[in-house]
């Protein structure tokens, strides 16, 4: 997984399987790769940056092997949540299924 914007690296669970980004013009994203992938306790995970780290876009992020997750029963459904959204006009989906990196995923438009 890469990063989708400039900005620093906020959180990064113990476990691998979720990040949260802070976007240079103040967006709060939490990226969580699959559905309960907490309980595979970091195994098919690997961090490649930590909390404070500066990101660019397409930077390297995570790396997790797609087929031990799914080999072990996880939905590789990955919610990505606007934590600040209130604070934004619209957030809008461009894309609703899988998206290459650097191809939009989401808008998001300033009160």
């Amino acid at each position: 997984m890469v990063a989708p914007f400039a900005g620093v690296v906020a959180s990064l669970f113990q476990t691998k399987h979720a990040i949260g980004l802070l976007s240079t013009s103040g967006i709060e994203v939490l990226i969580h790769v699959g559905i309960d992938t907490v309980k595979l306790d970091g195994r098919p995970f690997t961090a490649h940056v930590k909390v404070g780290d500066k990101v660019q876009p397409g930077d390297l992020l995570l790396e997790f092997d797609r087929q031990a997750i799914i080999d072990a029963g996880y939905d590789l459904a990955t919610p990505i949540i606007i934590s600040n959204s209130d604070e934004y006009r619209d957030v809008v989906t461009v894309a609703a299924t899988s998206v290459n990196a650097g191809a939009p995923l989401l808008s998001v438009s300033h009160q």
